[in-house]
C-alpha cells in the first residue's frame, strides 16, 4: 500500500487527493469526493452503475483504479446540473418516459446515454441497444430507457435544424 496524489478534474472542479494506490476510482469519487451517485453494484464491472465518464468515454470505476485518472476530466452524473441546478435533457427524459423505476442503475444509464446524446452521429436503435449494454436494470425492461435516449436525440435533431 503506498499513498498517492491523485490530480484530476471532476465535473469541471480540479482536484488534488491523497489515495491509497489500491482504490477504485468509484471508492475515491463516493468516499472522498461524497459523489453518491456512484453506485456499488457487483463491483466487477458488470452491472455499469458504477458508469462514469472519463475523457469524454464511459467506464466502469468500480474496476478503474483511481490512480489512471490522473490527469484526466471525470464526469458523474453530479456533473450533469447546470449553474442553477436544473437537471440535464437526458435525466428529464429519463423521468418523463418512466425510466426510473428503483433508481439503483439509473444514474450508470444516464451517464452511459451522455455520450450519446451529446454526441452529432446519428445512431440506428441497434447502435444505441449496444452503446446501453454494459448497463443492467432488473425494473424497467429497457423500452423506457431507450426511449428517454431516443426523445432527447430527436429533440436535438429538431433544435440542430
Amino acid at each position: 500500500m503506498a499513498n498517492v496524489i491523485l490530480s484530476c478534474r471532476v465535473n469541471g472542479e480540479e482536484q488534488e487527493i491523497i489515495i491509497d494506490d489500491r482504490e477504485s476510482l468509484a471508492d475515491v469519487l463516493r468516499n472522498h469526493l461524497h459523489l453518491t451517485s456512484v453506485k456499488k453494484g457487483c463491483e466487477v464491472g458488470e452491472c455499469g452503475a458504477c458508469t462514469v465518464l472519463i475523457d469524454n468515454e464511459t467506464f466502469d470505476s468500480c474496476i478503474y483504479l483511481a490512480i489512471w485518472a490522473h490527469g484526466k476530466d471525470i464526469r458523474t452524473l453530479e456533473g450533469l446540473m447546470d449553474k442553477e441546478g436544473n437537471i440535464s435533457d437526458i435525466q428529464q427524459a429519463f423521468i418523463d418516459e418512466g425510466a426510473v423505476q428503483c433508481g439503483f442503475c439509473t444514474c450508470g444509464f444516464v451517464m452511459s446515454a451522455v455520450p450519446i446524446v451529446e454526441d452529432d452521429k446519428e445512431y440506428t436503435e441497434l447502435e444505441m441497444r449496444k452503446k446501453l449494454s454494459g448497463n443492467l436494470c432488473r425494473c424497467t425492461g429497457y423500452e423506457n430507457i431507450l426511449r428517454a435516449v431516443k426523445k432527447v436525440k430527436e429533440k436535438d435533431k429538431i433544435i440542430d435544424k
